[in-house]
């Protein structure tokens, strides 16, 4: 996770208000190697709501790189608690909302980017969309107070999936979609272990593709689709999870056919065109996220790359796997998630078999990264019969709960 320097906004603390519309606005230091994305997941702000308003706000365009070293706002307004409640402060009735300011402040200060409690400071952290992104919005303006945290140093780098904590039991992952953006927690069966996922291609290079009753099947799009199924999978059982490509406004989608698009991001930055560029930004993203884990004493790490295939249209291709040539720790996990599918496939489909294997290979991303790491092709996309197992949601979702299955296994 990136590391934000967080500055003094304005001074004295508690002295002096300003309203909505004026200077409220929290601010941080981009360092190097930040985006947009990046900095607007860690504080739990990541919706196409607040990411407009940050544009708007800075007065930067889309496509421009932030600067390391300059301050920028972020979508959130720091407000003086009147010590009641948060209804009364923001003259609101609303209880729902509150709640969810509420759990906002609390996931601030679980993931140390506050350091004290609403009542214990009297200040109180209110994202953008909460205000004006929602049905209702506030009656009147309450005046604002800019905190000061003490030191950089104060504001811990938690480690862990970027989300706003709902209750001790779920969060909500905007990544994910609306309707899926909600996440249970099921169990702890998961604690402690962490897991990157990284959906093939992505940003200008769709992958594999052919076509469809002229729709375009891209490989990117069936690939990240599951690799968000996986993921929720792992966060509702407890695991720590880093989803390395990302679409901001895709989500978890219920289509058959998928719109193909080119604004995925590597942890909020650009893909390069260039595809060994491309390779090592999302390996180097790994292993960057791999150190800070592991110096937070994580000692399980594990990445999972999701590909579809493309090969001669008449080649039925079941799902297989590749670890990295003498990774006995890759090979063990791609070999639990074969059993996984044999055992599946003879349950499901008895008499047909189950044709997918396990190798190793040279992939770039399986060999310059740290983690035990396997790569997952799960289909031929040229294949009219490969087509049922990823077009259809119902069975992407059978995909991503079967990985997941092989992986609760190693």
């Amino acid at each position: 996770m990136r590391r934000l320097g967080i500055l003094l906004l304005l001074a004295p603390i508690l002295l002096n208000f300003k309203p909505v519309d004026d200077a409220g606005y929290y601010k941080v230091t981009a360092s190097t190697g930040d985006g947009v994305y990046s900095i607007l997941r860690k504080y739990g702000l990541l919706n196409d709501c607040n990411l407009e308003h940050f544009y708007n706000i800075n007065n930067i365009d889309p496509e421009t790189y932030l600067v390391a070293g300059m301050e920028y706002m972020l979508p959130v307004y720091i407000y003086r608690y009147d010590g009641k409640s948060i209804e009364t402060t923001l003259d609101i009735q609303d209880e729902e909302k509150a709640r969810r300011i509420q759990s906002y402040n609390d996931f601030l200060k679980n993931q140390g980017l506050r350091r004290m409690t609403i009542e214990s400071s009297r200040i109180m952290w209110v994202p953008f969309h909460e205000l004006y992104c929602m049905a209702e919005k506030v009656t009147r303006k309450p005046e604002l107070v800019n905190q000061t945290p003490k030191t950089k140093s104060s504001v811990a780098d938690e480690a862990g999936p970027r989300v706003v904590a709902v209750s001790s039991r779920s969060m909500t992952v905007p990544l994910f979609g609306k309707e899926y953006a909600e996440v249970p927690i099921k169990s702890d069966a998961l604690k402690r272990k962490v897991f990157f996922i990284v959906a093939g291609h992505g940003g200008p290079d769709i992958g594999c593709n052919t076509l469809k009753e002229g729709h375009r099947l891209c490989e990117d799009e069936y690939a990240y689709d599951v690799a968000l199924r996986l993921s929720r999978l792992l966060m509702e059982n407890g695991a720590k999870v880093e989803i390395i490509i990302e679409d901001p406004n895709d989500g978890i989608r219920d289509a058959e056919l998928l719109e193909k698009d080119y604004d995925e991001r590597c942890m909020g930055e650009k893909l390069p065109r260039n595809q060994k560029l491309r390779l090592q930004q999302r390996s180097d993203a790994v292993n960057k996220l791999y150190r800070e884990y592991k110096a937070k004493g994580y000692t399980d790490q594990k990445m999972i790359s999701i590909h579809v295939d493309s090969q001669n249209e008449n080649n039925r291709q079941d799902v297989y796997f590749f670890h990295a040539p003498g990774s006995k720790a890759g090979s063990h996990l791609a070999f639990n998630m074969y059993k996984t599918f044999q055992q599946k496939y003879d349950y499901y489909q008895k008499g047909r078999g189950y044709r997918g294997s396990v190798r190793p290979y040279e992939y770039y991303v399986l060999v310059n990264t740290l983690p035990p790491a396997v790569l997952v092709e799960l289909a031929n996309i040229q294949n009219e019969s490969d087509h049922k197992r990823i077009l259809s949601p119902t069975n992407r979702q059978y995909l991503a709960q079967w990985l997941f299955e092989g992986i609760i296994k190693d």
